[in-house]
């Protein structure tokens, strides 16, 4: 070979090698993980991360061709999402998905450095998760389940719904801090509507249970299902227990709905398991949580089923069946 053309080899060598390092760099393994406070056999908690992974897959992210997902489920169990928590930040995953306030707030615990992406938290700012929802300013961004006003909907909807209702039993999880927020915003809209407030512990399914019995005992009771992962895990008992009981109910998600429950108001969250995807996206493309505002839902959907309603002898107002997004009849 002559040396201008043994020159020309070796510059195109010289210029090849640091594409063909660039390229093989992008198509390095990445690793996600996801730490949910549900179980992981909870059907709408599979619904969520099949559309989670369906949006990863649009935006070029192909499960085992280059990224790895590594799933941890706390099943209800503070002590076992902790450990769980613990565990997926040892891996050093290049961005963790947290659902919900309880598994975000471990994971905070356990990083400051990995970027952790949120779905499903009620108040990321007051839960000190992020200092600003415009700018975080930490290693974690996401999207907020619902503002506190939302509270005060669920109050005037199970009015309007169950004009009869006097007294109101609100199931909420005293671990959750979440839980305070929805209750306070209930106790100032309640009297207004002329309605009594009392609470009820949905952390023990047989505490709650004995409650529920007792609170049903008295006339003209509702109700209000509030947010947290016991009201979660403990769906398909809340449900049961208000059929049996013949209590109107409202709930801040279609799934218990879907089951049987009376009526919800609340956020599409299998679309905020799609927009945490195009976080994630972002993140593995070099973008830091840190930039990246914290969204609030723009739309909440309003969800009725009307064979419980007439098992429960109500007549749903043609006003609220207008506002609708769903009737499960």
């Amino acid at each position: 070979m002559r040396r201008r053309e043994f020159i020309t080899v070796l510059s195109g060598m010289a210029v090849a090698l640091p594409l063909a390092a660039r390229g093989q760099q992008q198509e390095r393994m990445r690793r996600i993980g996801l730490l949910t406070g549900i179980a992981g056999e909870d059907v709408q908690t599979k619904v969520r991360i099949t559309a989670f992974l369906q949006e990863l897959q649009k935006l070029g992210w192909t499960e085992g061709s280059n990224f790895r997902m590594d799933i941890r489920a706390g099943a209800g169990n503070p002590t076992t999402t902790r450990k769980y928590a613990a565990e997926l930040v040892a891996l050093a995953p290049d961005v963790i998905v947290g659902t919900g306030s309880t598994p975000v707030a471990l994971l905070l615990e356990a990083t400051h450095t990995v970027p952790i992406v949120f779905a499903v938290v009620v108040d990321p700012m007051g839960a000190g998760f992020v200092s600003r929802l415009s700018r975080p300013d930490g290693n974690a961004t996401g999207f907020m389940m619902f503002d506190y006003s939302l509270s005060g909907k669920w109050v005037e909807l199970l009015k309007q719904v169950a004009p009869n209702v006097t007294q109101v039993a609100v199931l909420r999880d005293t671990s959750s801090a979440a839980g305070v927020g929805q209750f306070a915003v209930i106790q100032v809209v309640a009297p207004s509507l002329g309605l009594e407030v009392s609470t009820i512990n949905a952390g023990d399914p047989r505490e709650m249970e004995r409650a529920v019995t007792a609170f049903a005992r008295e006339p003209n009771g509702g109700l209000i299902v509030t947010t947290s992962p016991s009201t979660v895990v403990h769906r398909n008992l809340i449900v049961a227990l208000a059929a049996r009981h013949k209590l109107p109910a409202i709930y801040f998600d279609r799934a218990p709905v879907a089951d049987g429950g009376l009526i919800s108001y609340g956020p599409d969250l299998v679309s905020q398991f799609r927009q945490a995807a195009s976080y994630v996206d972002r993140i593995l493309k070099g973008e830091k949580p840190a930039n990246l505002p914290v969204q609030a839902p723009n739309k909440y959907e309003l969800v009725i089923n009307l064979k419980t309603a007439k098992a429960l002898g109500l007549a749903i107002p043609q006003a609220v069946l207008a506002r609708a997004d769903e009737v499960i009849e």
